[in-house]
């Protein structure tokens, strides 16, 4: 089995999600932020292919312990993603990485499993992508050993990894993995499939005010 360390870039809550619209007061954003980031950490940590986790953060996180290593690491407030990415990179290479991979911190529906089977999927190949569930963006990126990574997410950055080498994942039943949640819709979409409990208790929070008609989904929404 391929070994992995992946990285992990979350946004500050208080300014994160602002696409899930206009009925979403700031705290009920900022909470469902941490939430997704939060059961998106701990279903990686819980993967099997999974050895370290690194989370390159500003925001204060409370994030259990799991199977795998997490480590945070302060993001010194670098502007963008792609400055947050690049530290995380560079940090797991130089602290004894061998493959490496980067996850959106918003799958609150990912499953380890699905992760496991995307990871060792990867791992047949130098760099990999996996595509969003619409196609245009990438929600994972992967790199092997000593490979040169400089993955770019957002946008239409699906077809900017195909054109640099990456290699589209081949796997299947991986429909969390691939739901980033970013609009009110998404997250309607998500917890259909089942989200992790931080998620499930921050809608519930707000399910009689900033998130009506998702009191009825979070029962049947919420995985174990």
């Amino acid at each position: 089995m391929t070994h992995w360390t992946v990285v992990i870039p979350v946004k500050e809550p208080s300014k994160a999600k602002s696409r899930l619209g206009a009925d979403v007061p700031p705290e009920a954003r900022a909470a469902l932020a941490r939430a997704f980031a939060l059961d998106t950490i701990a279903a990686t940590a819980a993967t099997p292919a999974v050895d370290r986790v690194v989370v390159v953060t500003h925001a204060e996180l409370a994030i259990e312990p799991g199977p795998a290593r997490i480590q945070l690491i302060d993001d010194g407030r670098a502007h963008g993603l792609p400055a947050a990415i690049e530290l995380g990179i560079a940090h797991a290479r130089a602290t004894g990485a061998g493959w490496t991979a980067v996850l959106l911190g918003d799958l609150p529906a990912m499953r380890p499993d699905e992760l496991d089977g995307a990871l060792n999927a990867a791992a047949m190949h130098p760099l990999g992508f996996l595509p969003d569930a619409d196609e245009h963006g990438t929600v994972l990126a992967t790199a092997g050993i000593d490979v040169p990574f400089a993955p770019a997410f957002g946008g239409a950055s699906a077809a900017a990894h195909a054109e640099q080498g990456f290699v589209p994942l081949d796997v299947d039943g991986v429909v969390g993995l691939r739901r980033d949640v970013d609009t009110a819709e998404s997250l309607e979409v998500a917890l259909q499939l089942g989200v992790g409990p931080n998620t499930a208790e921050a809608v519930a929070a707000f399910a009689d005010g900033a998130l009506p008609h998702r009191r009825t989904t979070i029962g049947k929404g919420t995985r174990s």
